[in-house]
């Protein structure tokens, strides 16, 4: 009798989703079974910083927790201060009926950018130059290491957007306008989350260890090629030039095992990327067999209207119908939540729309070994802005300069510039402006002035790699 007992006791204590050695699919279809409608809207969701607490994530059972630009937890934080926030958000997702960890993402889009000390990388429009995959897998992966050093999981990158028009103002997000070096670029998903194991499925998310990062091809689709440039704006173009120029990158993504990939905030032909079934749900989970999950921009349901947030009820099922399964509400939520929850009890949103999001967002989270590890901890905190991650950015930054001409004549070419010539003349409003240097994207998303971080000026390099008796000339803002 003590032994049965013993024996039930055992097994009411045993779940196959929490047993590492048993089959992916089995681990998932176990913890769908067990799952509530409550519980599963829940994964879906995608709360900002500000607003998560311990408490916010155990009372609406909160799948995922983002830093959005410049969402930090005290300005100039440690490591152990990134570690703690999101470890405390992590208790609370584990003290909830089930226990299903959170993901928490960032965009790390040129190094860990939002982060005080960490290694800032060239923009994207720079890595293009290089047409150097090998060098921006590196980069990858060192972003992977740093990302991890702070506790976080999941970085919103790479943009593998094609600029086609100078006027749009995210064209240093973007590689090329050239597909090919677009598509050649991607080669920073395995460095962020691994090499996929040979005979992998095609379409199959993989994050390959604790040192290791999801990735988030984005914007899907066409956020490059809007008329005239602009942001958010109508990529007015027929399927063959669209699928030729836009979509190459993502076949590539797709191939190398990214985990997740991000709905654009355009439009292809007036309808919105948000509301494009047949680009999210017939093309790229059918056609391409992208298992990962696929989700919003910041409030990108919310902009499936004109006003923005019109009718937010029509906004969650078109997002839904979509395919969109995971939701970036920052804010709002708990309007997401009700509002989702009403629509599919009432039948307006099947429940094997819901089944299927869960599913993916679970596939990616057991891959990526958050439920055998999901607590951070502080012995990767050297890897943030280590000295080897700054070679690698100077390194970077070399293979990205571009000289046109070397000076009048090619017999007496204008640099190098002698380290012993009696002046320098160093000149323009970004020679000795740090936050201008790193551009958009670093500490907040849209930039700084200032010493916003750890590095080097133009002008204080200058200076410190001259003869001492060379006379150094700093004029910020010439006019001859």
């Amino acid at each position: 009798m003590v032994i049965c007992c013993w024996i039930s006791m055992a097994e009411a204590g045993y779940f196959k989703y929490k047993d590492p050695k048993q089959p992916l699919g089995v681990r998932i279809k176990d913890l769908m079974k067990r799952m509530t409608l409550e519980e599963k809207i829940g994964q879906m969701t995608q709360i900002d910083r500000n607003v998560a607490s311990n408490e916010v994530i155990k009372k609406y059972l909160i799948g995922s927790v983002l830093s959005g630009g410049g969402s930090v937890p005290a300005k100039q934080a440690s490591p152990k201060t990134w570690v703690d926030l999101v470890n405390d958000f992590q208790k609370g997702a584990l003290s909830t009926r089930l226990g299903i960890p959170l993901i928490y993402g960032i965009d790390a889009v040129h190094g860990h950018n939002n982060v005080y000390k960490a290694t800032i990388f060239p923009h994207n429009v720079g890595l293009g130059v290089t047409r150097d995959p090998v060098l921006v897998k590196k980069i990858g992966a060192a972003t992977a290491l740093e990302v991890r050093a702070t506790g976080i999981q999941y970085a919103f990158a790479p943009c593998i957007a094609v600029c086609r028009d100078p006027r749009w103002g995210r064209c240093f997000e973007s590689y090329s306008e050239d597909p090919k070096i677009v598509k050649l670029m991607t080669e920073i998903i395995p460095g962020l989350q691994g090499e996929i194991p040979v005979g992998s499925r095609k379409g199959v998310p993989f994050v390959g260890g604790q040192d290791k990062i999801a990735a988030c091809a984005k914007h899907y689709l066409g956020d490059g090629g809007t008329h005239l440039g602009t942001n958010e704006g109508n990529t007015i173009i027929d399927a063959k030039g669209f699928f030729s120029i836009h979509m190459p990158a993502y076949y590539d993504a797709v191939i190398k095992g990214v985990a997740t990939i991000m709905t654009s905030y355009s439009s292809w032909n007036g309808v919105k990327m948000h509301a494009n079934r047949f680009l999210v749900t017939d093309f790229l989970k059918n056609r391409l067999k992208f298992k990962g999950f696929v989700i919003s921009d910041w409030q990108g349901i919310d902009r499936i209207t004109t006003p923005e947030h019109a009718n937010y009820t029509y906004s969650i099922i078109a997002g839904m119908n979509t395919g969109i399964d995971m939701f970036m509400v920052p804010y709002n939520y708990t309007e997401f939540i009700d509002g989702l929850t009403y629509l599919v009890k009432n039948q307006f949103i099947s429940m094997s729309r819901v089944d299927d999001a869960v599913k993916r967002i679970l596939r990616v989270k057991f891959t990526m070994g958050l439920f055998e590890k999901p607590l951070a901890d502080y012995s990767m905190a050297k890897y943030l802005g280590s000295q080897e991650h700054r070679d690698l950015a100077r390194e970077a930054v070399r293979k990205t300069l571009v000289l046109l001409k070397n000076g009048k004549s090619l017999k007496s070419p204008l640099l190098p510039l002698p380290k012993k010539a009696s002046k320098i003349l160093v000149a323009g409003s970004h020679a000795d402006n740090l936050g201008y240097q790193c551009g958009g994207w670093t500490i907040e998303w849209q930039g700084l002035s200032g010493d916003i971080t750890d590095g080097t000026t133009i002008l204080s390099a200058v200076k410190k790699t001259v003869d001492p008796k060379t006379q150094v000339v700093y004029n910020e803002n010439p006019e001859w």
